[in-house]
């Protein structure tokens, strides 16, 4: 046979569940309470349940494992059950009786305790029982009968249950603690179930203030249309503090320095002839017409074959006397005392046996203004060739140290810039100092051994306060009122170039702008509007797009007031 299942809800009264049992269709009808349910814990209540469904022809059974309800179903002789699956069982009365208020303490208090409970909940579930067609009046005898019939029914079970009620009472006499008010003896009896309750219901409070007092709060998200725009402004830049008018376009240059002294070894390629020069001595002549003198300084130099051969003593040939010499042959001037003549010490320009030349009264020549002969050969010259550095050598040498070390020392230089700071890349430059060679040039490099060049490298670069550079870029930005720059590209200088008063360059970045909405604007308007009205109110703002509030629960509709509970996101839409 099929059943019908009727699950009870928390909030469901009397009348609810016995509308349910009279439009149910099954002949058996199951009621399937939830735990704790109150409506269900009334005597009343249950015999009302038990007559409805006896009134409409049908097997109404409690599905439940709770002792109250089970002995409530016992006194108004309604099947209980533990589950769907098990066989419905009418509880006996000793299970019924048990722990229960007597019968006499019912009856003296029956006004107290069931007159309100009747009027108000067996006229309601009777008039829910019959037919819509009956008038008032019949609805308001009917239920006072039904009320009788309750008072009868519990006098029937006081009679059966006579001397159980007569034990309750001698047990009452003996415990002269309880009180003879039967609520006060149900809160003493069940003190359990009170401050179950009591706690219940502290909890609930609790609960309730977290739930509307503590918990709510929202999160604004709102979404700014923005535009993006290049920056390009000329500008001066000074190394005079007191000149700076960052308003103006002019800022000062800070110049960072740094001296690398870099070494290196080096292969040295020269090679000297570090022997003996050969000496000896050249006969200087001249032939004079007239009176006079021809001077031949130290330092002149005589050339033979190609070889250089430099005097050491200033020489001068004079005419002097009454001697005519107006002959124009020489060998005539010779013998007429017209041929003056004189010897020179010379020293060969550089070592080498090939400067011990021969006499030679031919192939001689000089510089200065007479003939030369040698009647003797010049001697003493020898050979010793040494490695020494050469210019070349240096050259070479100074060219690689630059190459390594430009990026390097640019590297360095950032490194002690300070934070904050707008760096000019343009401006750096690198000065690689004079070398210097050990040993020097010419010098003579021992065996086994390399020379080492020195070099100081100076490289420097400026820099610029970046604030002020941001500063200027925001005002010559020209935005409209309630305007704002939401970010700015990392700002650089180009063209960066010396002239007679400073130098000057072009400032250039890229810049993200927007309306100026601010975290504080946002909570000023939403604060304690619902989220509807919030929405609204916040789409009149020029510049914001889509808008989002999101509660902390389901049950918050509104944003709260307190502005430590609202949290604005700004979203830059670029």
């Amino acid at each position: 046979m099929n059943k019908d299942v009727i699950y009870i809800e928390p909030e469901d009264d009397i009348t609810d569940i016995i509308t349910k049992i009279n439009n149910s269709k099954d002949r058996i009808v199951a009621l399937v309470p939830p735990k704790k349910a109150a409506v269900l814990r009334s005597i009343v209540n249950i015999k009302l349940i038990a007559k409805a469904g006896a009134g409409a022809g049908k097997s109404v059974v409690i599905v439940t494992t709770e002792p109250a309800i089970i002995k409530l179903a016992a006194t108004a002789k309604l099947p209980v059950t533990k589950n769907l699956q098990s066989a419905p069982v009418i509880p006996t009365a000793e299970e019924a009786v048990e722990e229960e208020i007597t019968r006499e303490t019912l009856v003296k208090n029956a006004d107290k305790i069931e007159s309100e409970e009747i009027e108000e909940t067996v006229e309601v579930a009777e008039v829910a029982t019959e037919p819509a067609k009956k008038n008032d009046s019949e609805k308001m005898e009917e239920a006072k009968k039904e009320a009788e019939e309750i008072d009868d029914d519990k006098d029937k079970e006081g009679a059966e249950d006579d001397s159980k009620v007569t034990e309750k009472k001698v047990k009452k006499a003996k415990d002269g603690t309880k009180s003879s008010n039967p609520v006060i003896a149900w809160i003493q009896e069940h003190k359990k179930i009170v401050i179950g309750c009591g706690m219940g219901l502290v909890a609930l409070i609790l609960v309730m203030v977290w739930a509307f007092g503590i918990a709510p709060a929202a999160t604004v998200t709102v979404d700014l249309r923005t535009t993006t725009s290049n920056f390009s402004e000329n500008a001066t830049f000074t190394t005079t503090l007191a000149d700076e008018n960052a308003s103006e376009g002019k800022f000062y240059l800070t110049e960072k320095k740094l001296e690398d002294k870099a070494e290196v070894e080096f292969e040295a390629t020269g090679e000297k002839n570090v022997g003996q020069k050969a000496s000896g001595e050249v006969v200087i002549y001249a032939y004079f017409r007239k009176e006079g003198d021809i001077a031949v300084n130290s330092g002149s130099i005589f050339s033979y074959d190609g070889l250089n051969y430099i005097s050491q003593k200033d020489i001068t040939l004079a005419m002097t006397g009454s001697t005519v010499c107006e002959n124009t042959n020489p060998a005539e001037l010779a013998l007429s005392g017209c041929l003056i003549s004189a010897r020179v010490p010379v020293v060969a320009e550089n070592p080498g046996t090939k400067y011990n030349v021969g006499a030679a009264d031919r192939g001689w020549s000089t510089s200065a203004n007479v003939s030369a002969y040698t009647d003797k050969a010049m001697s003493g010259g020898t050979d010793e060739t040494v490695t020494v550095v050469q210019q070349s050598d240096i050259d070479k040498a100074k060219e690689t140290l630059a190459a390594n070390d430009k990026t390097a020392n640019k590297e360095k230089l950032l490194e002690g810039i300070p934070e904050g700071s707008l760096v000019i890349e343009g401006s750096f430059k690198q000065t690689v100092g004079d070398a210097v060679s050990s040993p020097a040039v010419g010098e003579q490099v021992e065996d086994g051994k390399k020379a080492k060049l020195t070099v100081v490298t100076t490289s420097t670069i400026f820099y610029v306060d970046r604030t002020k550079i941001e500063e200027f870029i925001r005002e010559k930005a020209k935005l409209a009122d309630n305007f704002k720059i939401y970010s700015m590209n990392d700002p650089f200088v180009e063209n960066f170039v010396k002239t007679e008063s400073g130098y000057t360059g072009k400032i250039k970045t890229a810049y993200v702008s927007g309306p100026e909405v601010t975290e504080n604007s946002v909570i000023e308007v939403v604060k304690g509007k619902g989220v509807g009205t919030a929405q609204h109110d916040l789409s009149e703002i020029n510049g914001i797009g889509k808008i989002k509030i999101d509660t902390s629960f389901p049950w918050v509709s509104s944003i709260p007031n307190d502005p430590e509970k609202i949290t604005v996101i700004i979203n830059v839409e670029e």
